[in-house]
């Protein structure tokens, strides 16, 4: 037995499918361009967000005379030569140091994060003198710089903005001025050298190209657990670094 459907109910039916399919559509476009305006931006803290500006460094090429600001570039030198100037000069007394072979994978040419270490120099180098890159910040430790207009907050990391006026507190007690997006600078390192970076020296890296390299990295058995402060760009400034070689 066939069933007959009148005319008028058919395209109601149509109708009603065609409001669904194209209510879901618009709801299906709507959620897509929230996506897209997520992708763009990030969450830091409640009920706020920030835009983030990519910036792009020119890499620079590390010599002792272009690094002097952040640390030593140590080359090769003749066996047998006396300990001078071109050695590095290292602080290790505040600790067990440790001198060790770091693998690190996928660190590709950009950062948002930068790090220091305020009890201890450090040193790094490439094992086979493969080329890298490092971002660097002068040292901000307020032994060790003094601003000229400074107000105190309570903590590092969430609301300090204007970071050449403030001064934050580390999670481990020492007190700091926050590095400025202008300050920071990218250096690249080729060949058989290490860079000793002072005490306080803020960094981000190594960086590199290929899918992993090897390090030694010089410094003491805690500064990973005690001695570690780290300021975000991108939750602090709306800042996400880009290296051009």
């Amino acid at each position: 037995m066939t069933t007959t459907i009148p005319l008028t109910n058919l395209l109601n039916i149509v109708n009603k499918h065609d409001k669904t399919r194209q209510k879901n559509l618009c709801q299906f476009q709507k959620q897509e361009k929230k996506k897209k305006k997520q992708a763009k931006m990030e969450n830091v803290g409640e009920g706020e967000e920030v835009k983030i500006k990519v910036v792009t460094l020119k890499a620079i090429e590390a010599t002792p005379e272009t690094f002097k600001d952040y640390g030593q570039v140590i080359q090769s030198s003749v066996n047998g030569e006396e300990f001078g100037p071109h050695d590095a000069k290292l602080e290790l007394s505040r600790g067990t140091p440790r001198f060790y072979i770091m693998n690190l994978k996928n660190r590709k040419l950009k950062f948002s994060t930068i790090t220091h270490h305020a009890n201890v120099t450090q040193c790094l180098g490439s094992i086979g003198g493969h080329t890298w890159y490092l971002g660097v910040a002068k040292p901000s430790i307020v032994d060790l710089y003094i601003p000229p207009i400074v107000e105190e907050v309570p903590d590092s990391n969430a609301t300090v903005v204007e970071s050449n006026k403030k001064i934050a507190k580390a999670p481990f007690g020492h007190l700091y001025v926050p590095p400025s997006v202008d300050e920071v600078k990218v250096f690249k390192i080729t060949g058989p050298k290490f860079l000793k970076l002072n005490v306080g020296t803020w960094h981000a890296g190594p960086l590199f190209n290929v899918d992993a390299m090897d390090f030694y990295n010089l410094e003491l058995s805690d500064t990973n657990v005690v001695d570690h402060t780290t300021h975000n760009f991108h939750r602090e400034n709306g800042v996400r670094f880009v290296i051009d070689e």
